[in-house]
């Protein structure tokens, strides 16, 4: 069975390659044409991500971020919501890398096994860094209103935080 699942990619690739040749297609040429559309995507999409980015890094060093956490931490309260998780809230929408970093540092704080620190990890699995990518989805497509997109997938963090605090609550505690 392990030789199997090592063979798998590079029998996909064969297979493909003998496909595209078998239909007469220059395999070679439509490889480096798709490379070259794949960096014209890059392109487009690196100067959101680099704003994205310096936007986070300034909050975070800024201490905005744990005055907000400070200012949410009695309506987090009341949801249920352990307040300590708050800067992960507030970040994990804009940027992956800083949710991580603010992740460990709370179960490192507060240990793995902590409410905390469980909540935190099923919060890093149960949401997405909407900002991060409705800036490559939308800019690579060329859109520029993003009308309801960033409402609706901020609802649904706060939703995917909300259920991940009472999901840890009911199989933990």
């Amino acid at each position: 069975m392990d030789l199997f699942f090592t063979m798998l990619v590079p029998a996909l690739i064969a297979a493909v390659a003998l496909y595209g040749i078998f239909r007469r297609v220059d395999v070679y040429e439509a490889l480096v044409q798709g490379a070259g559309e794949g960096l014209g995507v890059l392109v487009k999409i690196v100067p959101p991500l680099v704003g994205l980015l310096s936007a986070v890094y300034m909050l975070r060093a800024s201490g905005i971020l744990e005055l907000a956490a400070r200012l949410l931490a009695p309506a987090l309260s009341v949801l249920g919501i352990p307040p300590e998780t708050a800067p992960l809230m507030l970040v994990r929408p804009i940027s992956g890398s800083a949710a991580l970093g603010v992740g460990a540092e709370l179960i490192s704080v507060y240990g793995p096994d902590s409410q905390i620190g469980r909540t935190a990890a099923v919060m890093l699995g149960s949401t997405e860094t909407t900002f991060y990518t409705i800036a490559v989805y939308f800019g690579a497509a060329g859109i520029v209103k993003t009308r309801y997109a960033i409402p609706a997938a901020l609802c649904a963090d706060l939703t995917g935080f909300a259920a991940a605090a009472w999901a840890v609550r009911m199989v933990f505690y």
